[in-house]
């Protein structure tokens, strides 16, 4: 279990890195974009994963690792708007809140890893990436439905439940493909 702590610790550093550039680069204008609009940037990462496993080639060279970690980057996001609402305008926060945010985040996503690890017993170490992936998508649909049902479920997790599930699946398919590169 500590072997997948420091795995998936080194996989949310290189993603708060990158979040922390952009951050710079960008501000906080992600802050006017609704829930919505953060389940379909999800959507296009995975779906060009899936679309470049299924057709076995890619014409953009970037590497699926970038979307893997588009893909946790956005789920963040994600929580921090459901936490703090729509900006109706970019509102900016400071870079060391959005940071904290970003840390607040990315442990509980943690958290909830170690917690599922312990009690799956690591199965997603003999998962395919593809299954991973695929698992992200469904999470995706089921968080379209929620949000066609304007958030409310019968039974169901909510909207910030799937998006920790597709951090923790979208770091999982990383250590993978870092295990892979070895």
């Amino acid at each position: 279990m500590q072997q997948t702590i420091t795995e998936y610790e080194s996989i949310i550093n290189k993603c708060e890195d990158i979040f922390a550039k952009k951050l710079k680069d960008y501000g906080t204008a992600w802050r006017i974009l609704r829930i919505s609009s953060l389940t379909d940037q999800i959507f296009i990462k995975a779906q060009r994963i899936r679309s470049i496993d299924e057709k076995g080639e890619q014409r953009i060279k970037e590497d699926i690792s970038n979307e893997y970690i588009g893909i946790i980057n956005y789920s963040i996001i994600g929580l921090i708007q459901l936490d703090l609402g729509i900006a109706e305008k970019p509102e900016e926060l400071s870079f060391s809140t959005a940071m904290r945010l970003f840390d607040q985040y990315s442990n509980q996503a943690k958290y909830l890893m170690a917690d599922k690890n312990h009690d799956y017993g690591e199965a997603w170490r003999d998962m395919r990436i593809s299954s991973l992936t695929d698992l992200i998508l469904q999470k995706l649909l089921r968080v379209k439905q929620i949000e066609n049902n304007k958030g409310n479920t019968l039974i169901s997790e909510g909207i910030d439940a799937n998006y920790l599930d597709m951090i923790n699946y979208a770091v999982f398919a990383l250590i993978k493909i870092e295990k892979s590169h070895e």
